[in-house]
């Protein structure tokens, strides 16, 4: 049987089983089992197969995913996100759709602290609809900028499926934790650029309001009080790997303890808080574990039958631009997220696209800097997109699905905007990688 048949194979029966609902780990599992008899010698190969997985959870480099997840569950009990998001409002001044630019703003501060993009939309939604609804804003500038804004969680470390996605890929941690904040960044400006700029010629949007005057003490008070905390703990988190001084699973460690830190000093760090974050990590990584589980011998039955090899070389000898490849798997990423979850998406096409980019010698950070930005965008993406359906439990009674997929549009083709950015220009996204220390 040929690579080709054996890939139609292997993935159509993957895609038969999650369309039955079974849970996406059990799925790869299963085909996982199968394929190790088949390929590796029966039950010689069962047993090869759990010491690759034994192997592949046991390594230190997999220390970040519980410690990050922690972070996120800590900041979720604590509630801080609240006085972040207050006290960066005292800092804004009378701008076009000020309250959506607060939402940006919060958004991606707050991304620096929980890697979870579901718990971040959830959050704006709950505080900030209410008052751009009270102030009277459409809801074009209301549920579409907070769920942009919550999807940069995964852009931003602490991010657990960055190191899924590097894990998957074998692709450096380090160099992806350091890259990706950056993507973000571009990502945020370009969303506060279009809100400005669709304000100021549809003012109705957003209408302006009496803005509380606050003086200049009270709002350096503020910043310093929650926003240079964060600022603390970014550093501790990338700073630290950026100049050399520690690797992701050292960074990720005193990043956890610069958060408990700051909580104990908000005098917010009880019993109660300590028990449900560790509840949170322990139930979570549990799940992650279980993926890279079934993606790590997934990738290798691929490889060992002959798929992942064969599909490079079609791949290499497209009469295609290279770059034009990596478009093309960019644009089936963003068709999958319309349907699939965004684990299964990279799950499935990691293994199978990055042999391909290395074969034609691209960078696999850059590469993968731009997949995870694409998978951010799969949050948002109609009509199956996540954090659509979590803005419909926050939103208002009236708000419909209609209301949500018209929103979210504008928002996908900025993430579209951004990406295509990054592909057309890969110094903005390589240049921290060469001032690493």
């Amino acid at each position: 049987m040929g690579w080709e048949w054996l890939l139609i194979v292997i993935f159509g029966t993957l895609i038969i089983l999650m369309a039955t609902g079974m849970p996406i780990a059990f799925s790869f599992m299963i085909i996982n089992v199968i394929g190790v008899y088949i390929f590796f010698g029966g039950t010689s190969g069962l047993e090869q197969m759990i010491l690759s997985i034994s192997t592949s959870l046991t390594t230190f480099t997999l220390l970040p995913v519980a410690l990050f997840i922690l972070m996120g569950e800590l900041l979720v009990h604590s509630n801080i996100a609240s006085d972040v998001m207050d006290a960066l409002d005292k800092l804004m001044g009378r701008l076009p759709g000020r309250l959506s630019l607060l939402a940006v703003a919060t958004g991606t501060v707050i991304a620096a602290l929980t890697g979870s993009s579901m718990s971040s939309t959830a959050m704006l939604g709950q505080i900030l609809v209410p008052q751009m609804e009270k102030k009277g804003y459409k809801k074009a500038m209301t549920i579409g900028p907070i769920m942009a804004s919550g999807g940069l969680a995964i852009m931003i470390p602490p991010s657990s499926l960055a190191i899924l996605l590097c894990v998957i890929g074998e692709v450096s941690i380090g160099k992806i934790l350091v890259v990706i904040p950056f993507a973000g960044v571009y990502l945020a400006i370009l969303l506060a650029a279009y809100i400005i700029v669709r304000c100021k010629l549809q003012p109705d949007l957003a209408p302006e309001f009496e803005v509380a005057k606050r003086s200049f003490s009270e709002r350096v008070s503020g910043a310093i009080k929650f926003v240079l905390p964060v600022g603390f703990i970014i550093f501790l988190v990338i700073g630290l790997i950026f100049v050399g001084i520690a690797d992701p699973s050292e960074s990720a460690a005193t990043g956890t303890v610069g958060m408990v830190i700051v909580i104990l000093c908000y005098g917010r760090l009880t019993w109660e808080v300590i028990r449900k974050s560790l509840h949170g990590m322990i139930m979570i990584t549990g799940m992650v574990f279980l993926l890279i589980a079934g993606a790590t011998t997934f990738g290798q039955i691929l490889s060992f039958s002959g798929a992942t090899g064969g599909l490079s070389e079609f791949a290499i000898h497209l009469p295609l631009a290279p770059i034009l490849i990596v478009v093309t798997m960019q644009i089936i990423i963003l068709i999958m997220g319309c349907f699939m979850e965004v684990v299964s998406i990279m799950m499935i096409t990691l293994p199978i696209f990055i042999p391909v980019i290395n074969k034609l010698g691209f960078d696999p950070v850059w590469f993968g800097a731009i997949t995870l930005l694409n998978i951010e965008c799969a949050f948002i993406t109609p009509p199956f997109g996540m954090n659509l359906f979590v803005m419909k439990g926050v939103a208002p009674a009236d708000t419909t699905m209609t209301d949500i997929y018209s929103a979210a549009t504008p928002m996908v083709l900025i993430n579209c905007l951004t990406m295509a950015l990054m592909l057309a220009f890969p110094s903005i996204v390589l240049w921290p990688v060469k001032l690493m220390g």
